[in-house]
């Protein structure tokens, strides 16, 4: 059996203020004639299908195509909310659509929606688990020790009664440990959404969504297909990909990847301003492409983004790399964000504001504080 796993679209997205709604629509096509080409079984969309929890209509209007066309073709799909999607508008009217092959996982609510497929090599199941928060499953099995994201993700997983006999893959949008991330992901202080890999081993494929670079995590079966374009700088160097899964008996995995081209690539370029517009410098380059420039001027360069966009229509942010800025780089940050606990970092920042460590009763209220508002 063949699937598609996508992940991480993030429908009606904006990136440095640019709409990337029209790239969005074009890397949809770039998919649907992958899929025409390929031929697979299934897709999986393994969560934050839009950019908002409420998206705006446009965004909505590109997802339902790209459904309909899915329908159309006779293809199923499986496809989960993320983070950034709302769970309940994201799984509306998933019953009267059930019925065209378009399986969209409902609010978690302790139960988790399993379809089955079958081929020559018998029964594929497929778990369909939205992304949840450790309160939500606490609320549901109160009786279950459930203290941080691998306990939430590890009692989910058990109440599915899973037949490790037969061939099951899971669709999840969740941070696992040890997976890279970048800076157009949300990232959690001290690592408190870190999901062990260990409470996926019953199933044979895990598409996974949530982080946006293409990666495997332990095992090449616990897998990240990445997003379809590049949503920060972060991500330049990012080979962009659709994840082509081809299951043979049990245990059997072939993963591919089948590299997209957008219709505008993210880059850096640098330079000095007189450099970088001079003609035999960029002409023949893509100029349209979504840009950082880094100036390497001495002094600033007065009015820099407007008058290189005259070459380059979609310069989405200038910096400068020269002496000043390179001196400015010694300033000490806060480092090892995800290694630290809120405790931790909120130390750190009042003692750099005040000079001094906070007293035992300052630092009992920040503890009930924090506890409060992650128990949320």
């Amino acid at each position: 059996m063949k699937l598609v796993h996508l992940s991480d679209l993030h429908l009606g997205k904006r990136v440095n203020e640019f709409p990337m709604l029209e790239d969005q629509k074009y890397i949809l096509k770039e998919i649907m004639s992958l899929i025409n080409d390929e031929k697979p079984d299934g897709v999986i969309v393994a969560g934050d299908v839009y950019d908002r929890t409420v998206p705006a209509e446009d965004a909505m209007k590109v997802w339902d195509d790209f459904l309909v066309s899915l329908s159309r073709k006779k293809i199923p799909v499986y496809a989960i909310s993320g983070n950034h999607d709302s769970a309940i508008r994201f799984s509306d009217h998933s019953a009267l659509v059930e019925s065209t092959g378009i399986h969209l996982a409902p609010v978690y609510d302790g139960n988790v929606r399993c379809i089955t497929a079958e081929d020559e090599h018998g029964k594929l199941n497929i778990y369909m688990l939205p992304f949840v928060k450790p309160i939500v499953v606490r609320s549901i099995f109160p009786d279950e020790e459930i203290n941080d994201y691998t306990d939430a993700c590890r009692v989910a997983i058990e109440h599915m009664n899973v037949n490790t006999d037969e061939r099951n893959i899971l669709i999840a949008h969740q941070f696992v440990t040890g997976a890279e991330r970048c800076d157009s992901e949300e990232i959690s202080v001290g690592g408190l959404d870190n999901v062990d890999a260990g409470v996926f081993a019953p199933f044979d494929y895990v598409a996974l969504g949530h982080l946006h670079k293409a990666q495997s995590v332990q095992r090449d079966t616990i897998r990240y297909c990445g997003t379809p374009l590049k949503y920060s700088f972060s991500e330049v160097r990012h080979n962009k990909s659709v994840t082509m899964l081809e299951f043979g008996s049990k245990g059997k995995v072939d993963i591919r990847e089948i590299a997209l081209k957008p219709s505008h690539d993210m880059r850096e370029i640098k330079g000095t301003y007189d450099e970088l517009m001079l003609k035999d410098n960029y002409e023949g380059t893509a100029t349209d492409d979504y840009l950082h420039v880094i100036l390497t001027d001495e002094n600033d360069v007065i009015d820099a983004i407007n008058k290189m966009r005259t070459v380059y229509p979609n310069i989405m942010k200038i910096s400068y790399d020269n002496k000043r800025t390179r001196s400015d780089m010694t300033l000490d940050e806060i480092n090892n964000i995800e290694e630290k606990s809120p405790m931790e970092l909120f130390d750190e920042f009042y003692e750099k504001q005040n000079g001094q460590t906070m007293d035992e009763e300052q630092s009992s209220f920040i503890k009930e504080c924090i506890s409060s508002i992650w128990e949320g």
